[in-house]
């Protein structure tokens, strides 16, 4: 038998021992109301799918409603997933946990850390392949929302997408999107402060132009309605 002040001691280490370990919440796997429940790897996954800038993980975290530790966790059984290296699956705390075998299969993508944020590329094996391919689905002229997006990439660069549509005044992420499928434009930083993309336009663009530079691109400021200043490079 134990006395009580055994038991007391034996039910405070038990409780410390909860925080030993990562931090798991206590309803898993995520319960989003008139969802079925969700797998946290799966919904990490699919948020990361559709993003066009990386994601932080505290975004991540708010969007999944789950601690930083867990989407730190998930992350990387994402990234062992896609490397071929092992198995992804949120760690269950209200069933007992049953053997993942590992896939093994090496993905043709993969999840990178780039600006403080998570996001999906292509393997730099395939950056070859993928271009060609997307070159060769792409018609062959630019819209005209194409055609005002690069220009304002060639004159403000580096520019992120943000700032472009400021300019712009309506959103630019699909011609961004074609942009960078057509080789125009290419990733060229990331700002330090607000970790987004900066985009710039490459060799490509300047080969179809015909010029040896940007600083060969005409001043455009005098043709602009608003008479903007410092819109011309230089």
């Amino acid at each position: 038998m134990t006395n009580d002040t055994d038991a007391t001691t034996e039910a405070g280490e038990q409780a410390e021992g909860i925080h030993d370990g990562p931090e798991l919440s206590i309803v898993t796997p995520l319960d989003v109301p008139g969802q079925p429940r969700l797998d946290l790897d799966r919904a990490l996954e699919a948020i990361l799918f559709i993003a066009d800038e990386p994601l932080s993980v505290v975004t991540l975290a708010a969007a999944v409603a789950r601690p930083i530790a867990e989407v730190r966790a998930a992350i990387a059984r994402l990234r062992a997933d896609y490397d071929g290296d092992g198995a992804s699956g949120e760690p269950r705390t209200d069933v007992a946990d049953e053997a993942h075998p590992a896939r093994g299969i090496r993905r043709g993508f993969e999840l990178r850390e780039v600006g403080g944020g998570w996001r999906f590329y292509v393997r730099a094996e395939y950056d070859t392949l993928v271009s060609d391919f997307v070159l060769t689905q792409s018609s062959t002229r630019l819209s005209q929302a194409a055609l005002e997006t690069l220009s304002v990439i060639a004159y403000k660069q580096p520019i992120s997408r943000s700032s472009i549509a400021s300019i712009r005044a309506v959103n630019v992420d699909s011609v961004v999107r074609t942009l960078l499928g057509r080789g125009l434009i290419t990733e060229v930083a990331t700002d330090a402060e607000t970790g987004a993309i900066l985009y710039g336009t490459t060799e490509l663009l300047l080969t179809n132009l015909g010029i040896n530079s940007l600083d060969e691109l005409p001043h455009i400021s005098p043709l602009l309605d608003d008479g903007q200043e410092g819109f011309d490079r230089g």
